[in-house]
């Protein structure tokens, strides 16, 4: 049996009571369509990750460690696996082409490491459709208040995905799992003393980003079944005096971590991404575009951008001034900026086949990062784009946007989200068109599924 819980409710364990409490008829049917949309969105950035370097790599690692079969499915390799392997090796491969989804105020990608183990242990479970989203809620709901919750000192240092990532797994999972509302404080407190990411790689162009997801997905996995079993954690792994906000922030705000519980739906604040680059390149990005498209200007107009952003833009992308790889190149101000100006939008094969050609490189190194009170002001609940941009001419241009594409306010329809997927699994010949339409049309009808099974079958 677990370890008693201590009578005082502490704020983790009344998150760890709406996880493993919450009911399909407690969610508006409103957050349940928009789950069915986060979960497209977030096959498509799965399937995407085939042939990525750093993906295949833990795919190699899953195959040589892991059992060769099982009722979980990697979609990448379509190899049948442990719920685990599984789990890390989808979470990675969602990751990679940066395109899955965003919590602005949150600064958290949920979807690659929230689906990645719901799907993996649903597979293994049976459970159906509804329980499937279900778990899939409470991984939001928990992981975008945590992130909220350890606020923005900790983004400077941490990959929030990797971090609170770990805690949204654990409370996804932990749902399928049927965990009472003690084991799931069991689990939060495992899986958060695991918690781990550190901006760090960048600078090196390393393989890092991958494995934070990989292991945060696993991770939470990991301490579900150990909670189910009876493995105990720290009940205040959150808000302790040796908690993760007292070691990895020195700005969280306890008021945060169970604000709106039932009434407040932070699934439905989530953004997609509409550039295959990190997302704070993308204010900026549109704002580019609107002022290019207001004026007429051209690729070949531009002389100097100056991009008026938030702390965490300069946090993140400073670190990155002459990217080596594809990957890299996405978290280049300068690079994505260019990428768009030159072809109206920064798609994947813009990043594959261009951030090196000498134009853009040219145009990259004329962009500069300037942080903006506004703008820093209004972050991380709106991510504002403001540019300022000379031509050669001499002229000066300046725009604003405050929601950029993707975002609630200007979200991405059903149709978009759709093409988007297929565009992404045919980039990495992950799967052919039929075959995503045939399994995209069953994924908006998951709520009816009986049982979750196989998606390449």
């Amino acid at each position: 049996m677990n370890a008693p819980i201590s009578n005082q409710v502490f704020p983790s364990q009344v998150l760890a009571n709406f996880a493993a409490q919450l009911q399909w008829s407690d969610i508006p049917d409103l957050v349940i369509r928009k789950t069915e949309d986060l979960l497209v969105d977030w096959f498509g950035s799965a399937v995407a990750g085939k042939n990525a370097k750093a993906v295949e790599i833990i795919a190699q690692f899953a195959q040589i460690m892991g059992p060769s079969s099982g009722q979980s499915e990697i979609l990448l390799n379509r190899k049948l696996t442990s719920p685990y392997f599984a789990a890390m090796c989808n979470a990675a491969a969602s990751h990679v082409v940066e395109q899955d989804d965003l919590h602005n105020s949150s600064v958290f990608h949920p979807a690659t490491v929230i689906f990645s183990p719901a799907l993996a242990v649903a597979q293994s479970l049976g459970v159906s459709g509804r329980e499937f989203l279900v778990a899939v809620i409470a991984g939001y709901e928990v992981g975008i208040r945590i992130g909220e919750f350890m606020g923005r000192s900790h983004y400077k240092i941490f990959h929030t995905t990797g971090t609170v990532g770990s805690l949204a797994a654990a409370a996804a999972v932990g749902r399928l799992l049927k965990l009472s509302p003690e084991q799931m404080l069991h689990a939060f407190g495992s899986a958060g003393t695991q918690a781990a990411g550190l901006w760090e790689f960048l600078k090196d162009a390393a393989d890092s980003k991958q494995l934070h997801t990989a292991h945060a997905a696993g991770t939470g996995l990991m301490s579900a079944y150990l909670a189910k079993d009876g493995f105990t954690g720290a009940q205040q792994i959150l808000e302790g005096k040796q908690g993760m906000a007292a070691g990895m922030s020195t700005d969280a705000d306890l008021s945060k971590l169970n604000a709106g519980l039932h009434q407040r739906w932070a699934t439905l604040e989530t953004s997609f991404k509409f550039h295959a680059s990190c997302r704070h390149t993308h204010p900026a990005a549109d704002a580019l575009l609107q002022v290019m498209q207001t004026n007429h200007l051209q690729f070949t107009d531009l002389a100097q951008i100056t991009t008026h952003v938030h702390q965490g833009a300069i946090d993140v992308l400073g670190a990155v001034t002459d990217p080596k790889t594809v990957h890299q190149s996405k978290f280049s101000m300068g690079t994505v900026l260019a990428i768009v100006a030159k072809y109206g939008h920064a798609g994947l094969d813009e990043f594959e086949n261009h951030f090196l050609d000498p134009e853009i490189c040219q145009l990259r190194d004329n962009v500069s990062m300037q942080l903006d009170p506004q703008v820093d002001q209004a972050y991380p609940q709106r991510w504002i784009g403001k540019v300022s941009v000379k031509t050669y001419t001499g002229k000066e241009f300046h725009g604003q946007l405050d929601e950029p594409k993707g975002d609630p306010g200007n979200t991405l329809t059903r149709s978009e989200i759709e093409s988007k997927a297929i565009r992404l699994a045919l980039f990495s010949q992950g799967a052919s068109e039929s075959e995503m339409q045939s399994i995209i049309a069953q994924l908006w009808q998951i709520a009816h599924a009986p049982q979750v099974s196989y998606l390449f079958k």
